[in-house]
């Protein structure tokens, strides 16, 4: 799980109330922890103002003051930015603030607004340069009451692109730093209940929590740091982690290894109305560390794959991992028969998963597949991956929960992306990859896992099939390892091969789309061509 300690876990969150369980026999009696909290959103406020303008002395601060020690850490952290010389005016939105916190700030010189919407106002027609955002903290659910709201309300107004309050901040003049997370996020599944501030950057304390893994929320959060403050990490498994640099799944071939003992894809992509698939989902698997990649699609597909791609075999053998459904139309009933035949023998029927087919990629058109074997009683394993992005997710969720209110369409799936995730997994006992910014991995009984999906510029045609084809390859590797041991796959190892398999991709569409330090419009073959270079990148930060 990355920077771990009994006192900091840097890439894994836990619920609001095991935080604040595990906190209060030590922060009882004693505002030790609030000053330490202080202390470092102060000085993530010092760096912002120097990154916005030359630096403190002179800057025009703004401090959104809620109840509760978030509101408490925001008061000390605005006296100790007015005391290096700031201009610091702060507007409450609560009647009970603590007290030794309210005086400290007054007596270094904080403004204390007697009206709080003027205070805002004031701040806006100034050119204020930064804003503490401290309405809210872990103990907060829904939305902001209607006195927070209407402090946040003007400042949304100049936030470019904020359209609700959804998106990262655009050109606004100033900038924002959250204490703890985003006042008003959904603070253990992510879900924006009511408008938000968006933060540029925040600072949060001993753990990650889910509204800072999870969309939305999460693209609300700007950069985030956690700090440590003595506190202990609560016990437990977390609800969601970011996967660990040093747990990624790339292993390298040793001198005795060949193309069986690395992994052999067998591949059902493309078709007449789109070849292109079967292309790029070949060209992914190999790029990303298959021994081989065995092809089953039409004639037009197999002549477009082995002229860019010789190394490709169309001849039917042993394969150690399939990949289903990329550019594949589940109208096409011939198509539609085979893949429902080959999906059928790698899914469980009664006994064991491992014994019942090879581990499987299933995506795009053969997902609706697999939601109709499901519902006869079909049942997955965690070796099985499946890809949805939102639209499909809803459209499996909906064959599968029919009576689920209220009724799962694509909306519900992109506010509350995680539940969804975690229910497709729970209905089908696959491991699913919910394709998104970031990608969410849901296994049964393991924690979700957030994972980075790379710059805006991987959002292109085809760029799906690339993922499918890199995370057939990985798959593959890792059932050469089961068999060997004859282990059955775990949801942990799915999770660990989908974490990798989303990473590379994402690192693959970052290098590629990068040119001079710039992001620059690429294409889905420029992500698979980008592959072996971002595997050796990670193997660097690892």
């Amino acid at each position: 799980m990355g920077a771990m300690s009994p006192t900091l876990a840097a890439d894994a969150a836990w619920p609001a109330a095991a935080i604040a369980a595990a906190e209060a026999p030590l922060t009882a009696g004693t505002n030790r922890y609030m000053r330490a909290a202080a202390h470092a959103v102060t000085a993530a406020a010092l760096d912002e103002l120097r990154g916005h303008r030359a630096g403190a002395a002179g800057a025009r601060v703004l401090a959104l003051v809620g109840g509760g020690h978030n509101g408490a850490d925001t008061l000390l952290a605005a006296a100790a930015l007015a005391r290096r010389g700031c201009a610091v005016s702060a507007a409450l939105a609560t009647d009970h603030p603590l007290p030794t916190a309210l005086d400290r700030a007054r007596d270094a010189g904080v403004r204390l607004a007697g009206d709080p919407r003027e205070a805002v106002g004031a701040f806006l027609e100034a050119g204020g340069d930064l804003v503490l955002d401290g309405l809210t903290g872990i103990g907060a659910t829904g939305g902001l009451r209607p006195r927070a709201a209407a402090l946040i309300a003007p400042l949304l107004e100049c936030t470019a692109g904020s359209a609700g309050a959804t998106e990262p901040a655009g050109g606004r003049p100033f900038r924002v730093l959250a204490v703890d997370l985003p006042s008003g996020t959904g603070v253990d599944d992510g879900i924006l209940p009511a408008p938000v501030l968006p933060a540029d950057r925040t600072v949060t304390f001993t753990c990650l929590k889910a509204a800072l893994c999870l969309p939305p929320a999460c693209r609300l959060a700007g950069r985030v740091e956690v700090v440590d403050l003595g506190l202990p990490v609560p016990q437990g498994p977390p609800t969601v982690m970011r996967p660990a640099r040093a747990g990624l799944a790339l292993p390298a071939p040793g001198p005795e290894d060949h193309k069986y003992t690395r992994g052999v894809v067998g591949l059902w992509a493309g078709s007449r109305a789109y070849p292109g698939a079967g292309l790029l989902a070949a060209s992914g698997a190999a790029r990303a560390g298959a021994g081989m990649v065995r092809l089953h699609a039409p004639r037009r597909v197999e002549d477009l794959v082995l002229s860019a791609r010789p190394e490709v075999v169309t001849a039917p053998g042993r394969c150690q991992a399939v990949v289903l459904g990329p550019g594949v139309d589940p109208a096409d009933e011939p198509r539609a028969a085979e893949l429902t035949a080959v999906l059928s023998s790698c899914l469980d029927d009664g006994g064991s998963p491992r014994a019942a087919g090879a581990p499987a990629v299933i995506d795009a058109g053969a997902l609706p597949l697999l939601a109709d074997l499901v519902a006869r009683g079909a049942r997955c394993g965690p070796q099985h991956l499946l890809t949805p992005h939102a639209g499909e997710a809803a459209a499996a969720l909906s064959a599968l929960a029919a009576s689920a209110r209220p009724h799962w369409d694509r909306a519900r799936v992109e506010a509350d992306p995680g539940r969804a995730a975690l229910r497709l997994s729970g209905l089908t006992g696959a491991t699913v990859v919910l394709k998104g910014s970031p990608t969410l991995i849901a296994s049964p009984g393991h924690p979700l896992c957030s994972v980075p999906a790379g710059p805006g510029w991987v959002g292109t045609a085809g760029s799906g099939d690339v993922l499918a084809g890199i995370l057939g390859a990985r798959l593959a590797g890792a059932a050469v390892a089961w068999e060997a041991g004859a282990l059955a796959p775990s949801a942990p190892d799915a999770v660990r091969v989908a974490a990798t398999a989303v990473r590379l991709h994402a690192l693959a569409g970052t290098l590629a789309a990068d040119r001079q330090g710039v992001g620059t419009p690429i294409v889905a073959m420029d992500i698979a061509e980008a592959v072996p270079r971002a595997w050796a990148a990670l193997l660097v930060e690892s």
